[in-house]
Parts: C-alpha cells; sequence; structure tokens
C-alpha cells in the first residue's frame, strides 16, 4: 500500500519536471499582444437624411470624416473629435463633442459623443405686398436693412432676410402715360429671429406733375412721360439746342394763351422717339369732349434745306399776336443744305391744332418749312387741326405712315419746290369740322393734297418753263413723290365749300409724280390740273398721275372725276395719251367696300374702328405699279426710299397694319 503511494509520487514528479521542461523550451511562441483599439463616434440630434459633419484627427497623419455615427479600428493613441454646425431646412444646428481627446489603448474601446442641437434662429421673413398697378406693369419697389442690404422688388414677394430694421420705398411708375403712386405701410418693418414681418405697397392713379414750357429753350432738354407739359405761347427751341421727347410724354396748348405753339428753329433739333405703345400726344388742354381744332397752334420745325422764294418769307402767322411771339415772325427762307437734319419724329400726335394767330393766317398741325433729307419722320397722325394737317414749304424731307383724320383745310399740302418723298399715306374726312370760336375761320376750298409749285413774293421757279425736270437733284420745282395713298372725302353727306372736295389738285407750277393711291369719296372730282403753268410740267413729264384707283367721286358734280373737257388741263384723255393709266371704279363700287372697315365717322367712332388693309377681292388689292425699271424718271426720283407695291392704297393685303395702336379718332 505504501509501496503504490510512493510510486504514485514519483511519476507525479517526472511529470511535473517534463511539464517545466516542456513550458522552458516554448518561450519563443508566446501570443501577440495587440496594438489597435476600437473608436467610436456616436452623432444624434440631427434631423433624418441629414449630414453630420465631424473630423476625426490623430496619430500619423490619421485624418477621416463622418457624416453620421461610426465605429473604426484606429491604431493606439489620442484622436481627437470635432464638428462643424450643420444647416438643414434653414435651421442651424451646433455641435457639442464629449469624450475628445480620446484615447485609444490597445485592444480597448473608446467612445466620443457629437450632440447636435437647433441653434437660435437669427434670419426672420420679410414679405412685401404690391398691389394697384395694371397687369404685367413692373412696380418699383426697393428695400434697405442691415448690412448694407439693398434688393429691388417688382412685384409681390417673401424673402428670408437677417434680422432688423428694414426700410420699403416706391417710386412712381408711369405706364401708357398714366402715372402710378405706391403709398407704403408697414415701414420700417422690424424682422426678428423666426418671425414672419409684412410690408405693403398699394400703387394708385396720381396726376403727372404740370410744367409749363415758354419763351426759348437754349440748351439741350429732354421731356419725360411721368410729366404734363404745357406750352405758354410761341416756345423756341434756339439754334444748337436739341430738345428731346421720350416716348409717351404728353404736350399741351396752354388755353390761356390762345395760339401756344411749339417752334423747332433752324439749328436746332427735335428727337421725339415715341413708340407703337407709348406715342408723344401734343394736344389741347380742354378735356376729352370739350375740345375744338383750333385750341392751340401746333408744331413748327425750320430747317436749313432750299426753297425756291427769296426774300425773307416767314412762317404764316409766325408774327400774331400771341404770347411770346416775334413781331417779325420766323424766317425760313434762305437756306443752302438740303441734307440738313431738324431731328426725329416717330409715333407723335398732333390733335385740335391750327389757331390763326391773324385773320387768314393759321398754323398747321404739322409744318415743316425748308426742312432736310437728314431728317426722319414716320408714323405721324394729325387729329381734327383747323387748318392743314401735314404742310410743306420746300425743302427735301422724306416721310413715312403719316395719317390725317377730319382735316380743317387741306390734308396734304406741299409747294416752294418742296423735293421730299412720301410713302403710305391716310386721309379721311367725314365732317366738315367747327373750330373753336375765334380760332380762325373754316376753309373755302378743303382738299386732299393741294400742292403748288409756288405763290406769293420771291417766287423764283419758272412760271411757265418748259425745262425738263428728271432725277433727284434738278432745280427748285416743286417735284414732291407721293406714293401709296388713301385719300378718302366727305362724299354726298356734306354740303361742300365753295371751292373744295377734289381729292387732288395741282397747281401754280408743279410738277411731282403720284403713284399707287386710292381716291375715293371727293364729292367735286377726284383730280385737278388747274393751271397752263401746271400743264407745262406735265408735257414734260416732271408731273406723272399713274396707277391710281379712283371710286365714288364727283357726288356733288354730276359724278365728274377728272377735269371736265374744256375746263382746266386734268382730263382723263389728257392722262392716258401720256401712258399714265388710272382705274374709275364702275358707279356701284363705294369706298367703305374697298377696305376691311371705313366707319362712317361720329362722336363714337375711334381709332380701333378703323382698317385699311384692303377687303377681300378688293380691287385695290392689285394694280399698283409694281416696278419702276419701265420708267427711269419715277426711278430716279423715287431712289431706294420709297418701294414699288403690286397694290394700291397705303396697306398691303396681308401685311402690317401700321395705324394700329398709336392712332386715336375724335372730332371733340
Amino acid at each position: 500500500m505504501q509501496m503504490t503511494s510512493f510510486v504514485r509520487l514519483r511519476a507525479m514528479a517526472v511529470a511535473f519536471l517534463a511539464m517545466g521542461a516542456l513550458a522552458a523550451c516554448s518561450d519563443d511562441d508566446d501570443p501577440v499582444q495587440p496594438t489597435t483599439g476600437t473608436l467610436a463616434v456616436n452623432v444624434s440630434g440631427l434631423p433624418a437624411g441629414t449630414n453630420a459633419a465631424v473630423t476625426i484627427t490623430g496619430p500619423s497623419n490619421y485624418n477621416q470624416t463622418a457624416t453620421a455615427s461610426t465605429s473604426a479600428s484606429v491604431p493606439a493613441g489620442t484622436y481627437t473629435v470635432a464638428a462643424a454646425a450643420v444647416t438643414a431646412s434653414s435651421v442651424t444646428y451646433n455641435a457639442t463633442v464629449t469624450g475628445s481627446p480620446a484615447t485609444v489603448t490597445a485592444g480597448g474601446s473608446t467612445a466620443v459623443t457629437v450632440t447636435y442641437t437647433a441653434a437660435a434662429p437669427t434670419t426672420g421673413t420679410l414679405t412685401v405686398n404690391v398691389t394697384g398697378l395694371p397687369a404685367g406693369v413692373n412696380g418699383a419697389v426697393t428695400i434697405t436693412g442691415p448690412n448694407n442690404y439693398n434688393q429691388a422688388r417688382t412685384a409681390t414677394s417673401t424673402a428670408t432676410v437677417p434680422t432688423g430694421s428694414y426700410t420699403v420705398t416706391a417710386a412712381a411708375v408711369t405706364n401708357n402715360n398714366v402715372r402710378y403712386t405706391g403709398t407704403v405701410t408697414g415701414s420700417p418693418a422690424n424682422v426678428t429671429a423666426g418671425g414672419t414681418t409684412t410690408a405693403s405697397v398699394a400703387y394708385a392713379v396720381a396726376a403727372n406733375p404740370s410744367v409749363t414750357l415758354s419763351g426759348s429753350i437754349a440748351a439741350n432738354r429732354t421731356l419725360t412721360a411721368d410729366t404734363n407739359y404745357v406750352l405758354r405761347g410761341f416756345v423756341y427751341v434756339n439754334s444748337g439746342a436739341t430738345l428731346t421727347v421720350n416716348a409717351g410724354t404728353k404736350i399741351v396748348g396752354d388755353t390761356t394763351a390762345l395760339g401756344s405753339a411749339l417752334f423747332v428753329l433752324r439749328g436746332a433739333r427735335i428727337v421725339a422717339n415715341g413708340t407703337e405703345a407709348a406715342p408723344i400726344v401734343m394736344t389741347s388742354q380742354r378735356s376729352a369732349g370739350n375740345r375744338s381744332p383750333g385750341d392751340w397752334g401746333g408744331l413748327i420745325i425750320v430747317g436749313n434745306a432750299r426753297n425756291n422764294r427769296t426774300g425773307n418769307i416767314i412762317v404764316e402767322g409766325s408774327d400774331g399776336s400771341v404770347v411770346g411771339a416775334n413781331p417779325a415772325g420766323v424766317v425760313y427762307t434762305g437756306g443752302t443744305n438740303d441734307a440738313d437734319n431738324s431731328g426725329t419724329l416717330r409715333y407723335v400726335r398732333v390733335e385740335f391744332a391750327g389757331y390763326a394767330t391773324l385773320p387768314d393766317a393759321e398754323l398747321n398741325s404739322f409744318t415743316f418749312a425748308a426742312v432736310g433729307s437728314g431728317t426722319t419722320f414716320e408714323y405721324l397722325q394729325s387729329v381734327a387741326g383747323l387748318d392743314d394737317s401735314f404742310e410743306w414749304f420746300g425743302g427735301t424731307v422724306d416721310g413715312k405712315y403719316l395719317i390725317s383724320y377730319e382735316s380743317g383745310d387741306d390734308h396734304f399740302d406741299t409747294s416752294e419746290g418742296y423735293r421730299g418723298r412720301n410713302q403710305f399715306l391716310i386721309a379721311y374726312q367725314s365732317t366738315y369740322i367747327t373750330p373753336r370760336a375765334g380760332a380762325g375761320a373754316v376753309s373755302a376750298d378743303p382738299q386732299g393734297f393741294e400742292v403748288d409749285g409756288c405763290n406769293g413774293g420771291g417766287c423764283t421757279a419758272p412760271a411757265g418753263g418748259n425745262a425738263q425736270s428728271s432725277g433727284q437733284a434738278d432745280g427748285l420745282w416743286n417735284m414732291n413723290v407721293m406714293a401709296n395713298y388713301t385719300l378718302i372725302g366727305v362724299g354726298g353727306t356734306q354740303t361742300t365749300p365753295a371751292n373744295g372736295g377734289v381729292g387732288v389738285v395741282l397747281r401754280r407750277g408743279t410738277g411731282g409724280y403720284y403713284i399707287n393711291g386710292v381716291i375715293a369719296r371727293w364729292p367735286r372730282q377726284a383730280i385737278s390740273m388747274r393751271d397752263s403753268t401746271t400743264n407745262n410740267r406735265f408735257l414734260v413729264d416732271s408731273l406723272i398721275f399713274k396707277s391710281n384707283y379712283l371710286a365714288e367721286n364727283g357726288s356733288q358734280n354730276g359724278g365728274v372725276v377728272f377735269d371736265p373737257t374744256g375746263t382746266n388741263f386734268g382730263q382723263e384723255s389728257a392722262f392716258t395719251g401720256r401712258g399714265q393709266t388710272n382705274e374709275v371704279a364702275a358707279a356701284a363700287v363705294t369706298a367703305a367696300s374697298l377696305f376691311t372697315s371705313l366707319p362712317a365717322g361720329s362722336a363714337t367712332t375711334t381709332g380701333a374702328n378703323f382698317d385699311w388693309t384692303p377687303a377681300a377681292s378688293s380691287p385695290i388689292a392689285t394694280g399698283g405699279l409694281s416696278t419702276f425699271a419701265a420708267d427711269p424718271r419715277i426711278a430716279a426720283r423715287a431712289g431706294t426710299f420709297i418701294t414699288p407695291t403690286t397694290y394700291r392704297g397705303a396697306a398691303a393685303p396681308s401685311g402690317a397694319k401700321w395705324w394700329a395702336n398709336w392712332t386715336s379718332y375724335a372730332r371733340n
């Protein structure tokens, strides 16, 4: 029994020694100690889907970003966790970091917490409500505030802005000659953090301020649409000065200074550029319904081109007893520069003008005295003027798109060596208008065209000579070109003054070319060539009347269209004999049937009632002189300014309605 125990003890000792020996033999295979640990960054507090802005830096240039909670195995060492603010849905979230710097031990786990919390707002909402303007018209609102905040607003708007006090202002707005001023409420507007503040701008129609123009304009001046201008007496734009008139501007004649008129003198310029949407209007000071022909004088432009009279010949009526008038009048003769430039008139209306400053000395709506070819005239209208609507005294200025509604005398009157060219003209007469009491006499001879070679003292154009006149630069004969005109008279509805009612009157030695026109409803006749001196121009082809359409003329004269045989020189046979063919409509054809819309003319008629486009199947849609190649005289004078057309009259069958939108029709 004892022997057995001893054996066991010895065996155990041997085993223990063996294990010790084995352990001693295994020293080179000890387990590797860990050199990394775990760094956990816990991010909280941001709305779902919003990224954090966390940066982790540590040993050996360790640099990582994290956008959400993350856990990473990193080398042991010290790590810094930083977090930037985050903005989401206009809310700023600031970050608080706990546990940084974070020491990571080998095999250990370390946590850092990034907690985002919403910061108190530093902005608010500012709404500006803009009301009272027509649709499509912009306001003129300015918002100023802290840190040089400056913003413009044209309509109702809402903006997020820094907190503080904001000032809202509104400038006046002009649209279609109507001025709107804005009333601001709620300014200054105090914007609080996270709050909503509202200011309002209410626009309303306001009367434009009035400025009186009198005496002389000696230096450059600009007239603007947000001001009404009143001409008091004769107002002169002096030589060397330019008067600029902005689109939409309104100028009226002072009814307490009868005969008030605007003179643009030789050497001065007027630059009046209206637009179809905003024409420039020169009219009576009296209200609509109370206006009359002769309420004021008109527009007179004096240039430096040549004419065919010598001596100091003055503009008719310029020496009258009107406030500011020069008793010596305004001289327009003696010019030397046919290319002179008096400026630009474009989209301009002159209404209820033509005051007689002396007996039988009326001013016209538009008076062009010796105006040169450097001047531009386009889209001009005369409405209810007491004397002529347009009158040219010599000069060379060209024009296009000219309209005369209800003239007191002639619609288009040229004389004294006028050599300009005009295309697309409309004259409409439905009644003989009544002038303002004391403004002047009713004309005894109102016509469509009245064209004179020269009349009065100092005429230099040969009265009876037969010298050939061809080309653009010959002599000082009256040699205007008129093309594509539509001249409509009163027909048989009115008693015609004794010597009036003729569509085209040619007299006193005039030449000129008249092509592609429509002459209709003139109660006496369509055309008359009054004297032998004018016939002399005709016989040498310096007077051409060709490719015109004549309808419904002579209703008060037995249906006469041309001069009757044996009376004057404008017989139809004379024209056809010289190859100047014209078409006379059948008796049943009316003026109204030629056009898309030709109203009877009344107090209720408006400018929108007129459509001068040829009606469907209208005879004036064709028959025009479509080329000038066969007639070198016409080609030379027309140049590139006058365009040949296949149609007759002022409107193309499918062309633009160039008279639309900017013209007016009124009889009082």
